[in-house]
């Protein structure tokens, strides 16, 4: 099951993510072929202000606890981090 990953940081805390950045690429390198997308949310001056993963796990359990052990989360980047299940339609 794919699943959409939807992380905003906290406010003025671009230096965490930039700190802790090749931590979260590593650990999101792990994924393999189970990740479909990743990238990060950009301010309307293109700052980085999140991220937002799709990735196949097995279970809602899998999803949070990836969620969990990320290094953005670890170092406190996240103010708010929304997990959903979502199915690709679009291409077909």
């Amino acid at each position: 099951m794919l699943y959409h990953i939807h992380c905003q940081d906290k406010a003025n805390s671009l230096q965490i993510r930039l700190d802790t950045r090749d931590a979260h690429l590593s650990y999101i390198d792990g994924l393999g072929d189970r990740l479909f997308a990743a990238g990060p949310l950009l301010s309307s001056d293109n700052e980085m202000v999140g991220s937002v993963l799709i990735i196949d796990f097995n279970s809602d359990d899998d999803a949070h606890a990836f969620c969990a052990e990320d290094p953005y989360a670890l170092a406190g980047l996240f103010d708010k981090v929304m997990v959903s299940r979502w199915r690709k339609t679009l291409p077909a």
